[in-house]
């Protein structure tokens, strides 16, 4: 049988096209779980069916190629359809393929993972303003338990298991509750300073849950970083609706305190988990390395 290293010297395409055809798989799934979660159905039964009832064949399932050669309507009956779909996949695809091309092979597949849970999340709270406990609580128990039997998580290799998983999963809770930790009192105070709600308790745990992953330089910067990104991402929008005439094709959707659908602007509440994902995926892709130099250095000085 040929070993890891042999199929890489024969067939170097070999693992990253198995990396992206899974993430599009995977993507597919999470189509599923996306659709089903906010609605307290079963993510398992029924299989994959059209909104008018019928079954969905294997062969109208494929990912993103189906939508394609649908042309965006099913089969059954000739309703259009997202190419929201279609995208979601080909997003899972591609970061799968990042995390195998920059990471080794079990770091990647934690990154997968990681990754995996932050597109469910992003989705759901662009569509109902919530994320399920499923992708902070749930989240923040996978990221301890894979930086435990993974300790490579968290940049841990000095060659002893057990102390390379104990350093791992200290870093992992360090991650967890001094995130989740610093947004509950940045929103506390912004809910004193603004005498009203300003970010939930969902928001709160899902920063601790991408530091479980990321460590606790990875939840600060998914914090701020996030925040940078949601005002760039709000700006444009709003200056796309406002030489436009009308809304963004992806602008985030906005609500009123009171839960009121409106237009973006100022004063409306726009869903923040995607943003944080945003940032917590550019950290442990990219930033991760550069971040920790930079709080290393910040260290040394005190």
């Amino acid at each position: 049988m040929a070993t890891y290293t042999e199929i890489i010297a024969a067939a170097p395409w070999f693992f990253p096209a198995v990396a992206f055809i899974l993430g599009a798989c995977i993507g597919s799934f999470l189509n599923v779980v996306i659709y089903r979660v906010p609605a307290g159905r079963s993510i398992i039964t029924p299989g994959s069916h059209c909104a008018c009832g019928a079954p969905i064949a294997w062969s109208d399932n494929l990912p993103i190629l189906s939508w394609f050669i649908l042309r965006g309507k099913a089969r059954c009956c000739g309703r259009p359809y997202s190419i929201r779909y279609a995208l979601v996949e080909l997003l899972t695809a591609a970061l799968f393929l990042a995390c195998w091309l920059l990471f080794p092979p079990a770091k990647a597949v934690c990154g997968m993972v990681f990754l995996s849970l932050l597109i469910g999340a992003t989705f759901i709270d662009l569509d109902h303003f919530i994320i399920p406990d499923a992708f902070t609580i749930g989240a923040g128990v996978t990221g301890l338990i894979l930086s435990l039997l993974v300790p490579a998580l968290h940049g841990q290799h000095a060659g002893v298991f057990a102390l390379d998983s104990l350093r791992s999963v200290t870093a992992s809770l360090q991650g967890l509750f001094i995130g989740s930790g610093l947004v509950l009192w940045i929103a506390l105070l912004a809910e004193v300073v603004l005498k009203k709600e300003a970010m939930g308790f969902g928001d709160v745990k899902f920063v601790g849950a991408i530091g479980a992953f990321c460590g606790w330089q990875g939840a600060v910067f998914a914090m701020f970083g996030g925040a940078m990104v949601g005002t760039v991402w709000f700006m444009l929008a709003v200056l796309w609706q406002k030489l436009a005439g009308r809304a963004s094709p992806v602008a985030p959707k906005a609500e009123t305190p009171e839960g009121q659908p409106a237009p973006l602007g100022f004063g409306v509440h726009v869903p923040f988990g995607p943003m944080l994902a945003i940032a917590g995926a550019l950290h442990f892709l990219f930033f991760h390395r550069w971040l920790a130099a930079y709080f290393a250095q910040i260290g040394e000085l005190f």
